[in-house]
Parts: structure tokens; C-alpha cells; sequence
């Protein structure tokens, strides 16, 4: 019997072809604790949104991360804690990646811990948003709003 069970959101490219999945829901005595892998900003297609603006690949990378939660039937509130992986040469940019965080959170944002790392990804990706495990209760899974 698998343990973990992957989840494609039709919002998100599959990245299987990767090796990884978006989404996976493991099975544990707490619940199903739901994983994401860290989110960017690709749309569907692979395409970069926001080329060359944190705060737009940010909210980007956000909507993203929402649309991987709400395949699983969970929402943003039930993240306790992201990590902003920010290259380097933006890392300065606090105002448009606050800015991107208050217009998603609001007055109730997570825990966050912002990283500046050399490189991402793709050279284009400014930042990286990776959060940290949902739990689902263990009977049915909750509806998104």
C-alpha cells in the first residue's frame, strides 16, 4: 500500500516529467499531512509571469501555492509557515515582497524565514515560495471557500 499519493493540479505544469510532484498527501496518525513543492512563477504553460519584478512573481508564486492547496481541498489559512527562497539581487526589494505578502495575508500572514540564495531554478525566477506541511483531517477533506 502506497503511503503518499500525488496530486496534478490542472492550474500548475506537471511536473512529473521533473521527477517531483506539486502536490503530494501522506498519510500520517495526525492526519494527511499535505506537501507542496516550492512554487514560482510559471503559469500552466511554463511560462514566466512577472519577468524581472519579485513583488509580481511573488503574488504569482502565491496564486500558485493556492491552487495546489485547494487541489487537496485546503487554503492558504492553513499555512503555518513559508520559506522565501529571494536571489541575491533582489533580496533588497523588502517593500515589493511585503507588499505581494500583505495583499495575499492580509492583517494574518504565516510565519516566514527569507533566504537569500545565488541562484534558482531557471535565471529568470527571482524568488521561490515554499510552504510548510498542511495537515488535512484524517476523515473528509475540507472545501475550499
Amino acid at each position: 500500500m502506497k503511503s503518499r499519493s500525488l496530486v496534478v493540479p490542472a492550474e500548475l505544469f506537471d511536473s512529473r516529467q521533473y521527477g517531483f510532484a506539486q502536490v503530494a498527501v501522506v498519510s500520517t496518525p495526525l492526519g494527511r499531512a499535505v506537501h507542496v513543492s516550492g512554487q514560482v512563477a510559471w503559469d500552466a504553460d511554463q511560462n514566466i509571469v512577472g519577468p524581472g519584478d519579485v513583488g509580481r512573481q511573488l503574488e504569482k508564486s502565491l496564486d500558485n501555492l493556492a491552487a495546489a492547496l485547494a487541489s487537496v481541498g485546503a487554503t492558504l489559512d492553513q499555512v503555518g509557515a513559508l520559506s522565501l527562497y529571494i536571489r541575491q539581487s533582489h533580496i533588497g526589494e523588502g517593500k515589493a515582497i511585503s507588499a505581494a505578502l500583505r495583499a495575499k495575508f492580509g492583517d494574518n500572514p504565516p510565519c516566514a524565514t527569507w533566504i537569500g540564495v545565488t541562484s534558482l531554478a531557471d535565471e529568470q525566477f527571482l524568488i521561490e515560495v515554499e510552504p510548510s506541511v498542511v495537515f488535512l483531517d484524517s476523515g473528509t477533506t475540507k472545501t475550499s471557500p
